[in-house]
């Protein structure tokens, strides 16, 4: 391989200059190199450019974790387009949504998802040329065809960038949208490199990335993109299975990625005697996000990874904080201090900066960025305080500027006046070795206003019932007050978390209001 120091970062550098590096590893195992990558991202780019798509133009994406997805991803950034990567777990309308609200001019579907994509399309009367699959889709085109007569790089080269669709908690998501820097796509954007280099990750540096969560997923997609723009590798799972990811750590010694504690949890449940069979000393950076991670897990994988195990908070609206995890063990619970072009305040219902360790809504800004919510102007006021946003999280900051989260202000359950913060009682209850799951939120009571509730997920072969919910309460009752208690367990064999470990839990409480409702 040339020497890297010769090497300027970025795709399109980097396969000018190496072309035989290994950019990407296939869930099949199938390496494409930056060449490769390169020139079929120039392919698509071109023929995007041939169906009259220009800078500000949408497309969406609906695939597979697949070297397709990645070169796609790179044909529409090149080319000053606007990026949606769409959760296919959605149904037909929702995806119908998406590509109507960001205005989308292409769509490429993977046949995995055939008929949701089509009936998709069709709903959003989305032009038969703009239509593409991977594997075979009735009345789409063939990825592959894209651009298939086209030769060179695109004519009109700029950068683009994602369009990124909240999860909200009520109503439609809502597209994310900021003005597009119109900077060169072979220069690697400062705030990407700059965001590795919170985490100590260099450009090159025998780094190696695995991705273990769907690239619908912004943390995720962001994360594979920058390292593959940065010189690293990036292996790819399909599907998330522990021991895989141990295998492929191992195999192709993986030294960074990006994870949310579900895995965590799921990776501790393995044997010991598993987990010692794999060598994981080439980790260097384990950085998790997305969800809360409960203490004693994050312990458990410090004490066998080490303090590679890294943290962070942030927003898809932009700015965040971190917490590597040597600072961790000196602040258990915390997310870290903010990044350093990131501000966070917590602010009172008036508006005004709280004191120290006072809960309040935490409010951020990322330096020289701007964004909107797509078509909804109101929205994007609402979240605001000056310049400053918020994504509704409740929490504090300690006298060392360390950020703790308390819960979403949606998510605080308020009985008989007493704010209660289920995020605590969660993370009590997710350690006990009976627990795979448990999300906890208010149900109506005719005094209180609001009971507290907490929906559990048995591990494997353990019975949800009378016996097991003594269990936990007693569990519970030694380390948390007793008005945070649960005053009622129910069941399930599996709690409706996304993929990227987040759990809607409008999805859990609704129908228990519902029923109140009723009653009433």
């Amino acid at each position: 391989m040339t020497d890297t120091d010769t090497v300027e970062p970025g795709l399109w550098n980097i396969a000018a200059s190496d072309p035989d590096r290994i950019a990407l590893v296939d869930p099949g195992g199938a390496e494409t190199t930056y060449a490769e990558l390169a020139a079929a991202a120039d392919r698509y780019g071109r023929g995007l450019q041939a169906m009259g798509l220009r800078p500000g133009d949408s497309v969406v994406m609906m695939l597979h974790n697949s070297a397709d997805l990645v070169a796609f991803y790179f044909a529409a950034f090149e080319t000053g387009l606007y990026i949606v990567a769409v959760n296919w777990h959605l149904t037909a309308p929702e995806v119908a949504y998406i590509l109507r609200d960001s205005e989308a001019k292409a769509f490429v579907a993977s046949d995995r998802f055939a008929a949701v994509a089509r009936n998709a399309a069709d709903e959003a009367e989305l032009p038969a040329g703009g239509r593409f699959s991977v594997g075979t889709i009735d009345d789409f085109t063939p990825l592959s065809d894209l651009g298939a007569d086209e030769v060179g790089r695109p004519d009109i080269r700029t950068a683009g960038g994602p369009m990124l669709y909240t999860s909200g908690t009520t109503g439609r998501p809502k597209g994310v949208r900021r003005p597009l820097t119109g900077n060169d796509p072979d220069t690697v954007p400062v705030a990407a490199s700059g965001f590795f280099g919170i985490f100590g990750i260099r450009p090159f540096d025998d780094h190696v990335h695995i991705c273990g969560s769907p690239l619908y997923h912004t943390a995720v997609l962001n994360f594979v993109v920058i390292s593959i723009q940065l010189g690293h590798k990036a292996v790819l799972m399909d599907r998330w299975d522990p021991e895989d990811m141990l295998a492929l750590i191992e195999r192709h010694r993986v030294t960074h990625s990006h994870m949310v504690p579900t895995q965590f949890h799921r990776l501790l449940a393995l044997p010991d005697e598993v987990r010692a069979r794999y060598d994981v000393s080439s980790l260097r950076c384990m950085i998790h996000g997305a969800a809360p991670c409960p203490q004693e897990t994050k312990r458990r994988m410090l004490e066998w990874w080490g303090p590679v195990v890294t943290e962070y908070y942030a927003a898809t609206e932009g700015g965040g904080t971190a917490i590597n995890g040597e600072e961790w063990l000196r602040k258990p619970g915390s997310v870290g201090k903010p990044w350093p072009w990131s501000v966070i305040k917590v602010l009172g219902d008036d508006g005004a900066e709280l004191p120290v360790r006072e809960p309040g809504q935490v409010y951020m800004r990322m330096g020289g960025s701007s964004f909107e919510y797509h078509h909804d102007k109101k929205k994007t006021e609402e979240a605001r305080v000056g310049d400053l946003f918020t994504l509704g999280d409740i929490g504090y900051l300690d006298e060392d500027g360390y950020l703790y989260l308390c819960d979403r202000k949606s998510d605080m359950i308020i009985s008989g006046g007493v704010n209660i913060y289920p995020a605590e009682i969660e993370g009590q209850l997710a350690i006990h070795p009976k627990v795979a799951d448990v999300a906890v939120f208010g149900v109506p009571h005719a005094d209180w206003g609001e009971e507290i509730k907490a929906v559990v997920q048995p591990v494997d072969g353990v019975v949800g019932d009378d016996a097991l919910t003594a269990e936990l309460l007693a569990f519970a009752s030694e380390r948390l007050a007793k008005f945070k208690l649960p005053r009622s367990v129910d069941y399930m064999t599996e709690l409706p978390r996304d993929p990227n470990g987040k759990l809607p839990k409008r999805k859990l409480r609704d129908p228990y209001w519902a029923a109140q409702e009723r009653a009433i």
